[in-house]
């Protein structure tokens, strides 16, 4: 009998690459398509946890038997959950946001197992940021960076200039605290 097979239920790079550096690639990729508008008043720690868990449902429904992971990555500011901009005014007031000051990332971990049992975990880095001058800011949304990634940055490029200080796991930053998502494959039985 087959071994089950490992999904990936998401279309972000960084989540690829962050399993192969652990060794544990996925099988097949096949990102959820969901709404992930937050509930009225639904703070940020339950968003990621919920948005997390009903990526890793829609997908696993799709590929049964599988062990199916799932992830989502939320840059809240307080109880305010900052958006991954879809476009540059957007992102720049992302930054002004940010800048000279401490946020929080989220991440939100949810593993579908073979018998469709449902493991969770939440992750939270705290990130400081330095103080942006409209240069700073300027150049940054001009590298387009900010595209697609929570919060209007990306700490694994060029704004990784802008922030001194992070307190946890820096995988949890670009888009998946790997030990976490090893422990819970793992202690789930999967094996590459």
């Amino acid at each position: 009998m087959a071994a089950p097979r490992f999904i990936l239920a998401s279309a972000s790079p960084r989540r690829h690459d962050l399993l192969h550096q652990i060794g544990l690639p996925p099988d097949e990729i096949d990102p959820a398509d969901l709404d992930e508008t937050p509930l009225k008043g639904e703070l940020p720690p339950a968003y990621a946890a919920r948005i997390a868990r009903e990526k890793a449902r829609a997908v696993a429904a799709r590929h049964q038997g599988a062990y199916v992971l799932a992830a989502d990555t939320v840059v809240a500011l307080g109880r305010r959950i900052l958006p991954k901009p879809a476009d540059a005014a957007t992102a720049r007031a992302c930054l002004e946001k940010l800048s000279g000051r401490r946020h929080r990332v989220l991440g939100g971990i949810a593993l579908i197992r073979p018998d469709g049992r449902c493991s969770e975990r939440l992750v939270t880095t705290a990130v400081r940021f330095k103080r942006l001058d409209r240069d700073e800011i300027g150049i940054y949304l001009e590298s387009g960076e900010w595209q697609g990634k929570a919060g209007g940055y990306a700490i694994q490029g060029l704004a990784a200039a802008f922030i001194p200080w992070i307190n946890g796991s820096h995988a949890n930053v670009v888009g998946l605290a790997v030990d976490e998502a090893w422990k819970l494959l793992h202690g789930a039985g999967y094996r590459p």
